[in-house]
Order: structure tokens, then C-alpha cells, then sequence
């Protein structure tokens, strides 16, 4: 009888370490998953920012290909500007009369963004026929 009584409560406590272990490993097993959601997101996140940065940059670049453009209104050629944790590059190519194209490339990270712009007028005013996302 003593034997049976010991030997029941040995159980009980081995069902209960088991229980133990397996709500730990279930525990866990949701905070590594939550942890790894929370990196993915925030790795999204980020490069999603970079993006947005490049395309300010390539606009940026664009604005002062046009600028280039009204101070010389024969202007052809590239340059580049470096702001903050990126940089553009511009390049403004003629097509003949006052037709301009101005194309930009923004770079931030590994995330890169192309602008191109065409112009048809450039006195008394600049006028973009097309500005757009390549």
C-alpha cells in the first residue's frame, strides 16, 4: 500500500513537469513568432522609408536639372546632388527646339528611384508636358 501511494504521487509529479514543459515550449514558440513578425515589420518599415527618400531625391535632382535649364536655356549635360543618407544623379538631354528631357535617379540604401521629365517649353515658362516615375 505504501508502495502504490509513492509510487501514484511520482506520476503526478512527472505529469506535471511534462505540463510544465510543454506550456513553456508553446510559450515560447508564440513569443518567437511574434518576435520575428516584429522584425519583418520593421525591416519592411525601413526599407519602405528608404524608398520614399529616393524618390524625394530623384525629384530633387530633377528640380535642378530644370534649374540648370532656366539659367541656361541651352543646357545639356548631368550633375548630382548628395542629401542626407542618399544621392541623385541628373542628366538633361535635348530634343530638339525647347524640347528637354530631364532624367533622375534617386539612391538611398539599396533602394533607387527614377523620375523622368519632359519639357516642350522653357521661355517665358518652363511647361512638363509629362513627369513621371520610370
Amino acid at each position: 500500500m505504501f508502495f502504490n501511494r509513492w509510487y501514484t504521487q511520482k506520476e503526478d509529479g512527472y505529469v506535471v513537469l511534462l505540463g510544465v514543459l510543454i506550456v513553456g515550449a508553446i510559450g515560447i514558440s508564440v513569443m518567437l513568432s511574434l518576435l520575428l513578425l516584429g522584425l519583418g515589420s520593421s525591416r519592411t518599415s525601413f526599407a519602405e522609408e528608404q524608398s520614399f527618400q529616393a524618390k524625394a531625391l530623384a525629384n530633387a535632382c530633377a528640380e535642378e536639372g530644370l534649374q540648370q535649364i532656366r539659367d541656361t536655356t541651352s543646357y545639356t549635360g548631368s550633375g548630382g546632388l548628395t542629401i542626407g543618407q542618399g544621392a541623385c544623379t541628373y542628366a538633361v538631354t535635348s530634343q530638339g527646339g525647347s524640347n528637354r528631357t530631364v532624367a533622375a535617379t534617386g539612391t538611398v540604401g539599396t533602394m533607387t528611384r527614377r523620375v523622368t521629365v519632359i519639357i516642350n517649353a522653357i521661355t517665358p515658362l518652363i511647361t512638363a508636358t509629362s513627369w513621371q516615375e520610370v
